[in-house]
């Protein structure tokens, strides 16, 4: 049987799991990556090719950039090179019709949440956020809507007590690759149905802002370490140590529940065993943080270099 013709979409490092995971089997032939056009980056603003591109390029794959999704060349070539089935996973923009309906067999997605719960661009970080027990990851045929089109298949994971949106991320991406894997020749053979999705329980998980990282100490502790874990490493959960000639940013790395209670905000402890901050009704105990432009360090460290006075206000 001739392997299956593929073109895969994909811009994010989280592409990139499937990606490798389809170039090394026999049964699909991956012939055309579509990436996002570089981007400029850093101090510089150097061209950045994506995560996809380069990986792409070391495979020896052929990339397409169109700066639009839409673009009619972009999709006459797309035609012209008579794909079975489009693979689409964190590319980037919204497909047309045109593109949706081109392969025999469509466009499959893989979403890192359980749909439809967190439709949107950032499934991960807002099951972290949210305290929730487990996610996982849905194999989805692609329709016009946001993340709406008919489930091929899901697998789950629970969310760990130690997980951050990078190891969640990590693990997410393997499991997406493996079950994409087995679903698409069973798919093609016609031996699953699409399921349209429950119409209860659909959220909504909106792309993260550097102003979510920002800790509000009026919130419980609980809250505020899920949020830690969900924005780590980017945004980072970061707070302000009030200096002259202007406050100093810190970001907190790692954290944990603190039995003591004092006002929100208030340092309570500052020594070896770490920095204890007042929360609503509780306190977190800080592990490891960063000031601005300085190392990631140990607190005890940290606090070696820049000693913080109990009482301080956060």
């Amino acid at each position: 049987m001739a392997a299956l013709k593929i073109i895969f979409m994909g811009t994010a490092e989280l592409s990139c799991t499937s990606l490798e995971k389809l170039t090394q089997d026999q049964r699909f032939s991956v012939c055309t990556i579509v990436t996002q056009p570089d981007k400029p980056k850093g101090r510089e603003l150097q061209l950045q090719p994506s995560p996809v591109k380069i990986l792409a390029e070391k495979l020896n794959l052929p990339v397409l950039q169109p700066l639009r999704a839409r673009d009619e060349l972009f999709i006459a070539k797309l035609r012209e090179l008579k794909p079975d089935l489009i693979v689409v996973i964190a590319y980037g923009q919204i497909l047309p019709a045109e593109i949706l309906d081109l392969p025999p067999h469509g466009c499959l997605n893989v979403h890192t949440s359980l749909l439809p719960k967190y439709r949107g661009a950032a499934p991960i970080q807002w099951a972290i956020a949210n305290g929730d027990a487990e996610t996982g990851v849905t194999i989805m045929k692609i329709d016009a809507g946001l993340d709406t089109g008919p489930i091929l298949a899901t697998r789950r994971t629970p969310i760990l007590p130690a997980d951050d949106s990078r190891t969640l991320h990590d693990r997410l991406a393997r499991l997406g690759a493996e079950l994409l894997a087995e679903t698409i020749p069973v798919y093609v053979a016609g031996n699953i149905m699409p399921q349209p999705q429950p119409a209860e329980g659909s959220s909504y998980a909106a792309k993260i802002k550097k102003e979510d990282g920002k800790i509000d100490w009026q919130l419980p502790a609980e809250i505020i370490l899920n949020r830690l874990r969900a924005f780590t490493p980017w945004p980072g959960a970061f707070t302000f140590l009030k200096s002259e000639p202007k406050p100093q940013l810190l970001k907190i790395w790692k954290a944990e529940i603190a039995g003591q209670s004092g006002k929100a905000g208030e340092v309570l402890a500052a020594d070896k065993h770490g920095l204890i901050i007042g929360c609503s009704g509780n306190s977190l105990r800080i592990l490891e943080l960063q000031r601005e432009g300085g190392k990631r360090l140990m607190t005890e460290h940290f606090l070696a270099g820049c000693p913080i006075q109990p009482g301080t206000t956060l």
